[in-house]
């Protein structure tokens, strides 16, 4: 199932499932809130969006409300996750899943949004979208996260990136399969549970904050969806951003121990960084790693 695209007029939906919004946030948001009244379209707050209850942010059921509301509000058409942050997992007992299921519409976000983007479509078959957070939109110092947005909800494009963004081959090989993923710490708490991933046939895609996560701590996460089946499942990864003196890559492949035998590769053009590819979560997608052109998706993502 995918969202229409957007249409210059149309209303944008901000929620925030993760960290509360602080004063030095709304200084960037509302930057971001020129920027895309500027590119033709209105933006909404969510009811509880600007909230604090708990002092740590609003509550679980707070956080889904406003989920659960831009979905059922017709006037919004696209729904972006402000910020990143820690807990938006909390939300996932009191999401409305048929609601979202009769209103579908692109929902947006990277880092604690990888939760959010992957039960929803794990409990809906949506495609969402692992890209940058409203704030993001002005955040970094170029206009990277604001053109892929744009090309990806707007024109509908299927480029994974721009055609001067470098990948390298890590492992050799082909595949075909579904897109799921996002930050690994958060897909390495979704590898078992209620809420886990179907990882079967699926093409991962992965990245890390390193000032956050270490190489020791990336092992660990690695190493536990090794023990939990995740690898044996998987047709292929692709792998993006992490600044350590120690590669994910490298981190990867110690952790695979050459058990596995299908296609990785690497680019720098998502995660926490100024470049940051706009990705369908539950889109058809294929790894070739002859080719020029390392990935592609194979369906479009938004209609």
């Amino acid at each position: 199932m995918i969202p229409n695209r957007l249409k210059k007029g149309d209303t944008i939906g901000l929620i925030a499932p993760s960290r509360p919004i602080d004063k030095e946030d709304l200084d960037i948001i509302n930057n971001s809130i020129l920027l895309m009244e500027s590119s033709g379209f209105k933006v909404k707050f969510a009811t509880n969006a600007l909230s604090n209850t708990l002092g740590y942010g609003t509550t679980a059921k707070e956080k889904a409300q406003d989920i659960n509301e831009m979905f059922a509000n017709s006037e919004v058409k696209a729904i972006f996750c402000v910020s990143g942050g820690f807990n938006s997992n909390i939300t996932f007992d009191y999401l409305d899943y048929d609601i979202i299921k009769i209103n579908p519409k692109i929902i947006c976000g990277f880092s604690d949004s990888t939760s959010i983007l992957n039960v929803i479509y794990s409990k809906t078959n949506l495609v969402t979208f692992h890209g940058p957070t409203f704030k993001a939109l002005t955040s970094w110092q170029t206009g990277y996260g604001h053109e892929e947005v744009m090309k990806r909800f707007v024109e509908g494009g299927l480029a994974l990136g721009k055609a001067d963004d470098e990948f390298k081959t890590i492992q050799e090989g082909k595949a075909e399969g579904i897109l799921v993923g996002g930050n690994l710490s958060l897909v390495n708490q979704m590898a078992v549970g209620k809420y886990s991933i179907d990882f079967t046939d699926k093409i991962l895609f992965l990245e890390e904050l390193f000032l956050e996560t270490p190489p020791e701590l990336v092992s660990n996460y690695l190493y536990h969806m090794k023990q939990n089946g995740v690898f044996d499942k998987i047709k292929g990864i692709w792998l993006g951003n992490y600044d350590g003196s120690i590669s994910l890559e490298r981190i990867l492949l110690d952790t695979l121990e050459g058990q596995y035998k299908f296609p990785i590769i690497k680019s720098n053009n998502f995660g926490h960084i100024d470049k940051k590819t706009v990705i369908p979560i539950g889109t058809m997608a294929k790894i070739d790693t002859s080719s020029d052109v390392k990935i592609e998706l194979l369906e479009n993502c938004v209609n």
